[in-house]
């Protein structure tokens, strides 16, 4: 009489068990996982920002002078001053600067605004040291790229109003070329600034930080354009208060995971304040090329100081 064996095998509920403790590695798995990627794209932002810095260095060395943070609304900005300080001399090359404020704004029907014929080849052209891999990259108008770096225009609003709700101006790193629209004694003086002008200290000023690139045709993060060129530390890093632009066609909120934002007033005129996809802050470079982080929990009485140039405050090195 032959033996049998009855082949071993898992029973339903061992199998349901095992499916369960892969489920939970999985998900135990799958932050650890994100966690490191975003740790990577951090890391490519923080030199973005670095390599953006050390470019404004390099054009304040050669011209004493910062670069302008905008030539009117629409004939070049930063992002188009300081190419040739990052290996893009051909790109810039191929800009035209015949035109803007204090001349025939639109000769030749506009041709050479950022969307013009004469320029918009060069604008279409993504830099990469512009984009924070974080964010997703936005086309917002014309086929032109989006970007996640702006430029300090200090601690009110983007035409550096002297006086915005008792916040009282106290210098910026970088303005329009050319008089503001604003005019009059409300706002500061325009033109380019230097480090010599950084009287608060260049390790305790902010020159550059990132912002988000809008979606559905938002132009936040769309710094060829004058008025997104730029972020203002009235509003805190990440703030839940909205950023202010003059229409509602620039402004698309709620949208996806589109910030929010109104449509200006006297109260809230054009302002952006930096923004990340990183958690729990901005990264920002500072007057003296390095790059911080910045916790979304900073005392916003100190982020503005660190936004301005000649406010004169008294800011410790752990406070930011």
């Amino acid at each position: 009489m032959k033996c049998r064996y009855r082949r071993g095998g898992f029973t339903l509920i061992e199998l349901l068990v095992v499916i369960a403790i892969i489920a939970v590695l999985i998900a135990l798995l799958l932050p650890a996982v994100q966690a490191a990627r975003e740790a990577a794209r951090r890391s490519q932002c923080i030199n973005n920002l670095k390599q953006v810095g050390l470019g404004v260095m390099n054009y304040e060395s050669t011209h004493m002078s910062l670069p302008p943070g905008k030539k009117g609304c629409c004939w070049g900005t930063w992002t188009v001053f300081v190419l040739p300080f990052l290996e893009q001399n051909a790109t810039y090359n191929a800009w035209n600067f015949v035109a803007g404020p204090g001349t025939n704004m639109d000769v030749g029907g506009g041709i050479f605004r950022y969307s013009g014929v004469g320029n918009s080849t060069v604008a279409r052209n993504r830099i990469s040291a512009y984009t924070c891999p974080s964010d997703t990259p936005q086309t917002p108008s014309g086929n032109i790229p989006g970007y996640n770096y702006a430029f300090n225009y200090g601690n009110t609003g983007n035409s550096q109003q002297l006086n915005l709700n008792g916040v009282m101006f106290a210098g910026a790193p970088f303005s329009d070329l050319y008089p503001s629209s604003a005019g009059g004694s409300t706002t500061a003086a325009s033109g380019t600034r230097g480090i010599r002008d950084m009287t608060d200290g260049t390790s305790n000023t902010v020159i550059s930080a990132e912002v988000l690139q809008g979606q559905n045709g938002d132009l936040r993060g769309f710094t060829h354009w004058g008025d997104a060129s730029g972020f203002e530390t009235y509003l805190a890093p990440n703030s839940t208060l909205p950023d202010c632009i003059y229409t509602t066609t620039y402004c698309k909120y709620p949208f996806g995971s589109n910030p929010p934002c109104i449509v200006s007033t006297s109260t809230c005129p054009n302002m952006m304040g930096s923004r990340s996809r990183h958690p729990g802050g901005v990264n920002v470079g500072m007057g003296d090329g390095t790059v911080k982080f910045i916790k979304n929990s900073i005392s916003l009485n100190t982020w503005r100081a660190i936004g301005s140039t000649q406010g004169g405050e008294v800011v410790s090195a752990d406070a930011f």
